[in-house]
């Protein structure tokens, strides 16, 4: 399986700024005085060797991302990321048909809002199929497109399945072609669902807006139980472990805690998504640094990846 971030941030989009360019550019230029760089054939080697949040930016679009499982393409929610995605697959797909699958783990705006501007659901020839357990899913996403609220009705190719739904805290399958989804209810206000997706020996989960308040063994275990084995697993960590204390019932999670689960889930890959919309690159990257720093404590021995959800970069799981 490949999988890319189309949209990593939480709550709001947040383009990068001027002020924001001009600090990345400033920094660029401070470090290559200090390196005294003064060949432009030596600016490409020179870049590869810039910190991470001054030669990168994480992104701006809220969440969505791309699962490539084989010839299936799965699309785990439709934040702003989706109409960027869209007009990849658009590109992509060179004039033939879009099949593609999206699985919404719950229907607040940021995970919602791009879905009336991807494109291939206008398209005639389209086969785009929406899936979710909230009720009257097809409902609410059409309210979103309400004349009221926006110039143009829900696309004509979408068509939707309503997921059962699990009780408690336990998980429900379905297939998508030879792709095998479970799901599992996440702590978040109006509820969230999780998804467990297996192609191919691989295992990728979408853990995004969930606050685990209880850290005992007991509470954990469910969700442990889920991401066990997992190949790669996506995990909102939107605040920092204070931020988790002030903002207790918001719904959203830290790094810590995502180290804690990864830990006793044996869970090879951890990506770090749902950015606070305020945190700048250069803080996103530093709590990346104190959650490694974490980690080496807790399991020096782990082989355990840390990393950043960053928009752009196919990713082979």
């Amino acid at each position: 399986m490949k999988i890319r971030f189309w949209g990593v941030r939480g709550s709001l989009a947040t383009p990068l700024s001027n002020t924001s360019l001009k600090e990345k550019i400033t920094a660029f230029l401070e470090l290559a005085v200090e390196a005294g760089l003064s060949d432009k054939d030596a600016v490409d080697g020179f870049f590869e060797t810039l910190p991470e949040h001054v030669r990168l930016t994480a992104g701006g679009n809220t969440t969505c991302l791309e699962i490539m499982a084989g010839d299936t393409c799965l699309i785990m929610d439709a934040g702003t990321g989706i109409r960027p995605l869209g007009l990849d697959l658009m590109q992509r797909a060179a004039n033939n048909p879009i099949t593609a699958h999206i699985l919404i783990s719950h229907t607040h705006w940021d995970h919602i809002c791009g879905l009336p501007f991807f494109i291939p659901a206008f398209m005639p020839t389209s086969n785009i199929t929406v899936y979710g357990s909230h009720p009257d899913l097809e409902g609410r996403l059409r309210h979103q497109q309400d004349y009221e609220f926006f110039p143009v009705p829900l696309a004509p190719a979408f068509k939707f399945v309503q997921l059962d739904r699990s009780e408690g805290l336990s998980t429900a399958a379905f297939d998508i072609g030879p792709v095998s989804v479970e799901t599992i209810p996440l702590n978040h206000p109006g509820g969230c669902y999780g998804y467990r997706v297996a192609h191919g020996g691989k295992v990728v989960v979408f853990a995004t807006d969930s606050e685990y308040k209880d850290p005992s063994t007991e509470a954990l275990k469910p969700y442990v139980d889920f991401f066990q084995d997992a190949d790669a697993v996506v995990f909102d960590a939107q605040y920092s472990m204070e931020e988790n204390v002030e903002k207790e019932d918001w719904g959203h999670s830290n790094m810590f805690t995502g180290v804690d689960m990864a830990l006793q889930a044996g869970v090879k890959r951890m990506f770090f998504t749902h950015h606070e919309p305020v945190n700048k690159d250069l803080r996103l990257w530093g709590n990346l640094d104190q959650a490694r720093q974490y980690l080496a404590l807790q399991d020096p021995a782990s082989d355990l990846q840390l990393e950043l959800a960053v928009e752009g970069p196919i990713i082979d799981i």
